[in-house]
């Protein structure tokens, strides 16, 4: 291992880190926001990373691709029916993936692979690193067959579930660390038999100096919206069922009820698009709610704006009990009100009536009471705004939470690295 970059006491540690991921930007999601907050601190701190996608990437131009700055080696697929299939598909995932993994290895020398969740990547990283002797850090971001539940692609309890679980446990025990991005996943992990000093938690987080705090709204997107002079509460993201928009729609009438100026902003698009449209409708609010559709992320600041208080119902499932989200802290640094269900991903990054509002999930008139208590109480509101904002300048900074891999990889090429001298559920 070569020595320089960031410092534990009086020395200097450089690692070369290669990143075996899912997917990345262009794609925007969570999961490629979170990996380009990683590269860029870990990058600030001297370290040196590589990044590997794999087929989840779909088409892409080449082999390697200039992205936001860095590059990103892409897995390359043929189309055949191996991968295309539906059932044996995950196989090719890993297959390809593994050895576009081993030739990468062989050419860029890292010192440790940092594989992120789902388990495809996890068990191609390990298969990789067993021929190589290299030690495997493992970041859950979630639990691939519960997130498969939620996307409508799993069943609970089915065959592929339990196959999926039992793919997941394996890479988690046998990983040379593990990491968490929240306190629900990471007492998951050791309820799965990880010995706890081998989970660290690395919290999502944001960049304050990237969100300023919203002074004003933007009058002309306002007048181009039909909201001026509104109150306006909202929404921005992507609509899955899991989100629980459809909590947030029937709560809108109640709100009426007492505020008639209040209107519903909705911004961005998913598979209850539709749906929610229809809900609106046949609730007869639908000239009270706006749908935006996706926005470019330049622009999001000045949805943000008109939005007195930012709505996040999440409904009770298991993804939503281990998982915490991103939106909910970008809209505390920009002095927004959060009001949220209360989730367990929730109630790790909002103290209930300190920095934002909780209440019970899938329960519109708990919803409708949370939001109308902020609506009448200026004073209370500011207060939130102003706590919430310095939650995240002391707490949920990316620069703190990438600083913890230090220590991770640290233990990480200290360990005999047994996992990855196993032989994975993939044959030969």
């Amino acid at each position: 291992m070569r020595l320089y970059g960031a410092t534990h006491g009086a020395k200097v540690v450089l690692m070369r880190i290669l990143h075996v991921l899912d997917h990345s930007v262009p794609i925007h999601s969570g999961y490629s926001y979170r990996t380009l907050e990683i590269l860029r601190h870990q990058r600030a701190l001297g370290w040196e990373t590589v990044h590997l996608t794999s087929l989840k990437q779909g088409p892409v131009a080449g082999a390697v691709e200039q992205v936001e700055g860095f590059e990103f080696h892409r897995t390359m697929g043929r189309g055949g029916f191996f991968e295309t299939h539906r059932l044996l598909n995950p196989l090719a995932v890993i297959r390809t993936l593994e050895r576009r993994l081993t030739m990468l290895i062989e050419e860029r020398r890292p010192d440790v692979l940092h594989a992120h969740s789902p388990c495809l990547t996890g068990i191609a990283a390990l298969r990789a690193a067993r021929r190589a002797d290299i030690p495997v850090v493992y970041e859950v971001r979630a639990l691939w067959e519960d997130a498969g539940v939620d996307h409508g692609t799993l069943t609970a309890g089915s065959l592929r579930y339990r196959a999926s679980r039992a793919m997941e446990t394996w890479v988690l025990t046998h990983a040379d660390q593990v990491t968490a991005i929240c306190e629900g996943l990471r007492g998951e992990i050791v309820g799965r038999g990880v010995p706890v000093q081998d989970v660290t938690l690395i919290p999502n987080a944001v960049d304050p100096s990237e969100f300023t705090v919203i002074d004003s709204p933007d009058i002309g997107l306002a007048r181009d919206l039909g909201l001026e002079n509104k109150r306006v509460i909202g929404f921005i993201g992507s609509f899955y069922a899991y989100e629980g928009l459809t909590t947030l729609i029937k709560a809108l009438p109640l709100l009426l009820e007492d505020s008639p100026d209040v209107r519903l902003l909705l911004v961005g698009g998913g598979a209850e698009f539709d749906s929610l449209r229809r809900e609106a409708a046949a609730l007869g609010i639908a000239d009270k709610v706006v749908f935006t559709g996706w926005v470019g992320h330049d622009e999001v600041h000045r949805y943000y704006s008109l939005m007195e208080i930012l709505v996040y119902p999440r409904i009770a499932t298991r993804l939503t009990q281990l998982i915490t989200p991103l939106k909910p802290l970008e809209a505390m640094a920009q002095g927004r009100l959060v009001v949220a269900s209360d989730v367990g991903g929730h109630r790790e990054l909002i103290r209930d009536g300190e920095t934002g509002v909780l209440f019970q999930a899938g329960d519109a008139k708990s919803l409708a009471v949370a939001s109308l208590s902020l609506l009448r109480d200026p004073s209370r509101a500011a207060s939130l705004r102003e706590a919430a904002r310095r939650f995240v300048e002391r707490e949920r900074y990316w620069a703190a939470s990438v600083g913890r891999y230090a220590e991770v990889y640290r233990r990480a090429l200290g360990a005999p690295h047994s996992a990855a001298h196993q032989t994975a559920p993939v044959g030969k």
